[in-house]
């Protein structure tokens, strides 16, 4: 009895019912069509100009250029399945009510992050392309510049969980985390077993995670189970059989703060392939940074927005997470940091303008490390003209992939790119995880964001902008060494390629802003 109900419960889990709920949806269209039977030709007909219509529409839609000519040449080219496939997965953005809700909280939020003109004026002073970036990221994304803020860079998985580790055993007032992928195994069940300690000490433990990014990886309701254990807990837009435009909006920040006076960022989710405690595609690189002093305030503020959007509750008095005096008096870290935040419903795609401006604004070199490099035009003009301008642009990507049709994509991208002067690198060990740009040993951004379509786009994303700080030595280092074990693309390996691979990625490119 007891393994028949088990497998009841496998067989019946979430995931099996969300997945045939979508199913029967796709089906229920199929059958629709095909009921026309003998007016196959009028329905088609009509499928044909509804797809007219609907190109029209996204053509006139303000999104990137690259994304609309995607859908239009699905739609066009494949009227009835185009259009279905654009109602569940084509609309970009959530609701305006949703969009409205979230606004309030920003903005809410952002009351408490004023500008510092002091600093803006030393930049101006220093370096007038860091002044702009600077202005940019306070201007469309609502975060201002700060000093005395120390910076710490983690080059792998293992270094950032010992570090977490070691900050959450010191917390006393609040711990709050934002993940995109939780799963069950070493590290998460290590930083559980000090959030439950944590939790009867009396400090205040809240967290996030995406549903769709632990789908496969928590058990169903696991939010209910860390309530019962005292820690508070949200779960980002909530998967369900019926499939609706803001499925596509998706939470994809990695943020810790604690106390206030100490924050965590960067690729590495709260799963064991990121510590390499086993092997998922080979050798797992990735990166984060920490930031003490002045400049968590940004993050504490980016925690709080999302939390009371998902709790629709009024803000807290907000001053009670600012970080004491005291516990910041020491932070005198070199530089300048600028964390920001890039949401998908408000039309401005701050952190690949954020990436534009480095390489746009370079003199020496832009340095760049990101496990899919799935971009647009602009982009790719950007890259193009540094490099034609003498700037040494260099991409590190993985040589083992996670997605193999992301993959192609990326791939397909490189003979463009290696032709006129990026040189292009792939991680031979495994899979490369970390995004991180650095430019001429002064500007770097360590991250979540992708050079893709989802992570510019669609999804919510958090980084650090950070300007002559004491880490960046040592994200350039680690970039130079990382190189060791990679394999150079050269042109002729971008030319010799199988017909059919090339032919396959020519048609999966097409496509590209969909992935």
């Amino acid at each position: 009895m007891h393994f028949l109900t088990k497998l009841l419960k496998k067989i019946f889990n979430r995931t099996t019912v969300c997945v045939i709920g979508i199913l029967l949806q796709l089906t229920y269209l199929v059958v629709i069509f095909l009921s026309f039977g003998t007016q196959y030709t009028y329905s088609y007909f009509a499928f044909v100009l509804l797809g007219v219509i609907l190109s029209l529409y996204i053509y006139n839609m303000d999104i990137n250029p690259s994304y609309k000519m995607a859908w239009m040449f699905a739609i066009l080219s494949f009227p009835i399945f185009g259009v279905m496939f654009y109602v569940f997965f084509g609309n970009s953005h959530s609701g305006d009510r949703l969009r409205k809700r979230m606004t309030q909280y920003n903005d809410e939020a952002r009351l408490l992050l004023p500008q510092n003109n002091e600093l803006m004026s030393a930049l101006h002073r220093d370096n007038t392309a860091a002044e702009k970036q600077a202005k940019y990221l306070y201007n469309y994304g609502g975060y201002p510049v700060y000093a005395n803020t120390k910076t710490t860079y983690f080059p792998i998985g293992e270094a950032k969980f010992a570090a977490m580790i070691e900050e959450l055993e010191k917390a006393q007032r609040f711990i709050f985390l934002e993940y995109f992928i939780v799963a069950e195994g070493k590290m998460w069940g290590t930083i559980l077993d000090i959030l439950e300690r944590k939790v009867k000490e009396g400090v205040d433990v809240r967290m996030i995670y995406d549903d769709i990014g632990c789908l496969f990886t928590l058990p169903y309701k696991y939010n209910e189970i860390l309530e019962e254990k005292g820690i508070k807990c949200r779960v980002f837009n909530q998967f369900r059989p019926i499939w609706s435009a803001k499925m596509n909006n998706r939470d994809h920040r990695k943020i810790l703060v604690i106390d206030g006076h100490t924050a965590f960022t960067g690729g590495i989710n709260l799963a064991d392939e990121y510590i390499n405690e086993y092997e998922k595609y080979g050798h797992w690189k990735d990166s984060a940074v920490m930031l003490k002093g002045e400049g968590v305030w940004s993050f504490t503020m980016m925690f709080l927005a999302m939390w009371n959007f998902l709790t629709h509750s009024k803000p807290d008095e907000y001053s009670q997470y600012m970080p004491r005096p005291e516990e910041i008096a020491d932070c005198r870290g070199e530089g300048l940091v600028v964390p920001f935040t890039d949401s998908p419903l408000d039309d401005e795609p701050v952190g690949e303008n954020v990436y534009l401006n480095i390489i746009n604004s370079a003199e020496d070199y832009v340095y760049i490390t990101t496990p899919y490099l799935v971009i647009d035009n602009e982009m790719q003009t950007a890259l193009i003209l540094a490099a034609k301008s003498g700037i040494d642009v260099r991409i590190i990507t993985p040589h083992i992939p996670d997605k193999w049709f992301v993959f192609a994509v990326t791939r397909a991208h490189y003979r463009k790119l290696v032709k006129y002067g990026v040189k292009i690198y792939e991680y031979t060990p495994g899979f490369i995880h970390a995004k991180n740009f650095v430019s001429d040993d002064k500007a770097a951004v360590v991250g979540t964001i992708n050079l893709d379509f989802r992570s510019l786009y669609l999804h919510f994303e958090c980084a650090s902008w950070m300007y002559k700080c004491e880490c960046i030595p040592d994200i350039k280092r680690d970039y130079l060494e990382t190189l060791k074990v990679c394999q150079e693309i050269t042109y002729s390996d971008c030319i010799h390629i199988n017909i059919f691979k090339r032919i396959g990625r020519a048609i999966l490119r097409l496509f590209a802003p969909m992935m």
